[in-house]
């Protein structure tokens, strides 16, 4: 367990949260939430003691141990498994076995084990920092967006493996999807304070928004008598005989807590600039080959054509050539063989994150945009700016005194004012909080051209995807279908087989064939399976029943602001709004299709499990 009690901290320029109270019970997992900048890996900084508090206590039991994975890379083995092992407790020395299972779940293969860490990219490196503090099997786990060096795949498994954790864990990830799987709880910070609740994401902002809500109708209530009270105070206090009246007021008075109103907190609002495109297709690409040695090729004999308005997203492991592929279908590479096609009338809009070097680190962020596309002027960069959280004088930064972070919203504001038809995006939730992937999200939907999008975070693959480019067995291919499909098809291969239990015997054997020796152990493998199988699919399911919420919400703000501006007769915003409304709605006819489709298949699996068990006995 771990206790907090009324911690302060701030820097000098920054409150980021006072009198901070709270507890962390047995097995519970924590998702930490809050906007970039205000406070969440400082709070985890300040468990494992590497900053102190201002004031306040954090404390826990005698040889409680905290594990933390750390950027910093100091590897001393030789070997990516011996390197491994030393995360192992000192009495489990020997087991090898569960250093070898983390690496392969998190991307490494056999032959990766025996190879020097320092032969791998940083991002496989703290991976490996990962693997060491997973096996540890800390009494608190502190992970720090664990997602962003791993693919897929990867974190599909670590998804699994957390879910079953044994201990206590405090999770930061911008993945909604993959923290509402995750976790028990969600903590969060906002405007200061620190606050505790159990459920998920949902749960948690739709709380927040409900007790701001009810305390702006408090303030300004209590405001009113406020002012009521003050005009008694003032009207009556020279008549003697009310005296004793205008007493009570004034205590009355006294007594009323004046309730500031709340400040707003700035959250990314944005939308593309469409190019209107009439096209019967926007890209074709035929037969493309491309190796960067000139020997082993990465696309081999790659075929696409793109139709206006998709949503292309490209998935697979890392290393595997999902960049490669944007970057060949963004012309920022040429095919060795084959040819790219884009149809007259496209403009194009790239987001990169290697793009952050080509920003100027002398200009200022209002600079930058302003330089993007001719015709804007400053005042649109401005607002772009505001839109994009650089509002007031942060606009004026430079940009070599930026986050990664911040450069990444840069990038996006660039784009921003750029008019595209077809987007193509490299990983754009990379440095951004959970509700700047929101809005990017709601961006994204109402956006009117074409989308080509890389991505691990399977809430964009879930919302959005209308078929998807896979790299996966040292292939490629298009599967015509939605993510949901996909999974349904069969999925992601390599997960299938790094899953599949070792069973001492055939789980299709004739059970009237078997021991009873056999038949008990093939039951409980039987039955470990179907609560694995019966566990993704109610984790998929409870996804999308939040994700419809999410979406219904906002058609319920929407159908408000429609409301609003009908009575108002302002007819731009009128047709702005009903087209977002369109949009929302068949976001959220999707996300019901698939919840049917995914509750037919987890009332198809739980019987087919019950009747394979009813065989058995």
């Amino acid at each position: 367990m771990l206790f907090v009690e009324n911690l302060i901290k701030g820097y000098v320029t920054q409150l980021l949260f006072e009198d901070a109270s709270f507890t962390i019970a047995p097995k519970e997992r924590i998702g930490l939430v809050g906007r970039n900048g205000h406070g969440k890996t400082t709070l985890l900084h300040l468990i494992v003691g590497e900053e102190q508090p201002d004031s306040g206590s954090i404390t826990y039991p005698k040889n409680y141990r905290i594990g933390y994975v750390r950027q910093h890379i100091e590897f001393t083995e030789d070997t990516v498994l011996k390197e491994g092992i030393k995360g192992l407790p000192a009495v489990e020395q020997d087991q090898h076995w569960k250093v070898e299972k983390i690496l392969t779940g998190l991307g490494f293969s056999d032959s990766d084990m025996q190879r020097h860490p320092a032969e791998f990219s940083g991002g496989f490196q703290v991976r490996l920092n990962l693997v060491k503090a997973l096996v540890a099997e800390p009494d608190l786990l502190l992970l720090d967006e664990p997602t962003n060096y791993l693919d897929i795949a990867s974190i599909r498994w670590i998804e699994r493996f957390l879910m079953n954790w044994p201990h206590e864990l405090i999770l930061i990830t911008h993945d909604r999807s993959f923290m509402d799987a995750v976790v028990t709880h969600i903590m969060g910070i906002h405007r200061q304070k620190i606050r505790k609740i159990s459920g998920n994401t949902t749960k948690y902002y739709t709380q927040i928004a409900q007790d701001e809500e009810i305390y702006e109708k408090t303030r300004i209530n209590e405001g009113r008598r406020r002012k009521e009270i003050e005009q008694f105070i003032t009207r009556f206090r020279a008549k003697a005989r009310l005296a004793n009246l205008v007493q009570s007021r004034v205590k009355t008075l006294q007594k009323l807590e004046k309730k500031e109103k709340l400040k707003t907190i700035e959250a990314l609002d944005f939308s593309f600039r469409n190019e209107p495109f009439s096209g019967k297709r926007v890209l074709a690409a035929q037969n493309v080959s491309f190796s960067y040695d000139g020997k082993t090729q990465m696309i081999k004999e790659f075929n696409l054509t793109i139709r206006p308005r998709e949503r292309i997203f490209i998935v697979g492991r890392n290393g595997k050539g999902k960049t490669t592929l944007l970057k060949l279908l963004a012309e920022g590479l040429s095919p060795q063989s084959g040819n790219i096609t884009l149809s007259p009338g496209v403009l194009k809009g790239l987001f990169e994150q290697t793009n952050i070097n080509r920003l100027m680190d002398n200009c200022t962020v209002e600079e930058e945009i302003i330089l993007s596309h001719p015709d804007v002027d400053r005042q649109q960069a401005r607002n772009i700016c505001g839109a994009m959280m650089f509002s007031g004088d942060d606009a004026l930064k430079k940009i070599g005194v930026l986050s990664g972070g911040e450069k990444s919203r840069v990038l996006l504001a660039k784009l921003l004012v750029t008019p595209a038809n077809l987007l193509l995006l490299d990983e754009p939730t990379h440095h951004l909080d959970m509700e700047s992937c929101d809005a990017l999200l709601a961006a994204l939907v109402d956006f009117a051209g074409t989308v080509v999008m890389v991505t691990h975070n399977e809430m964009f693959l879930n919302a959005l995807a209308d078929r998807l480019i896979v790299f996966q067995n040292d292939g490629i291919e298009v599967f015509e279908g939605n993510y949901a499909d996909f999974l349904e098809s069969g999925g992601w291969q390599d997960e299938k087989a790094g899953n599949k239990p070792a069973l001492a015997v055939d789980t299709t054997a004739d059970a009237s064939k078997l021991t009873k020796k056999e038949k008990r152990r093939l039951r409980s493998e039987i039955i470990a399976e179907r609560s694995r199988a019966v566990k993704k699919l109610e984790t998929r399911i409870t996804t999308l029943e939040n994700e419809i919420a999410a979406g219904e919400q906002q058609l319920n703000g929407l159908n408000a602001e429609i409301l609003e501006a009908s009575r108002l007769q302002d007819g731009p915003r009128i047709e702005m709004l009903s087209k977002s409304l369109h949009a929302a709605n068949s976001a959220v006819d999707k996300l019901y299709a698939k919840l049917e489709k995914q509750s037919a298949i987890y009332e198809e699996q739980r019987a087919a499990f019950d009747e394979r068990l009813e065989e058995i006995e």
